[in-house]
């Protein structure tokens, strides 16, 4: 599966909002800084889909707040 992420940074807490079947908003308690954001961003993701953190990978935007996400499912 393939989804397209907002990230929002530095935010006082994390969560995660559906836009559509595949869109996401994703809130980070955590800087933008050293990949931060992007460790804890594939955290909440794992958690949320129910897979290991080794299934979920950024394929697009590792730099920017827009990124789009492959998450590999159990077989």
């Amino acid at each position: 599966m393939e989804i397209n992420v907002i990230v929002i940074p530095n935010a006082k807490s994390s969560s995660i909002t559906k836009i559509d079947e595949h869109h996401y908003k994703v809130k980070v308690d955590a800087p933008a800084v050293d990949g931060k954001a992007n460790s804890r961003l594939i955290e909440l993701l794992s958690d949320h889909f129910e897979v290991s953190k080794s299934k979920v990978r950024i394929t697009k935007g590792s730099r920017n707040k827009v990124k789009t996400i492959a998450i590999l499912e159990d077989a």
